[in-house]
């Protein structure tokens, strides 16, 4: 989808746990819930 937006060398980071801690935790564990960072490039 960024690729498509015309972003360049998109790149994607770890899963990280945004709901730790959170009263929704035990269901984004179950479903395997992970947020993540992206960085790209629009000329």
């Amino acid at each position: 989808m960024m690729l498509d937006a015309g972003f360049r060398d998109g790149q994607m980071g770890p899963p990280v746990d945004t709901f730790g801690g959170a009263n929704g935790e035990p269901n984004a564990r179950r479903f395997e819930v992970f947020g993540y960072a992206f960085l790209a490039y629009k000329p």
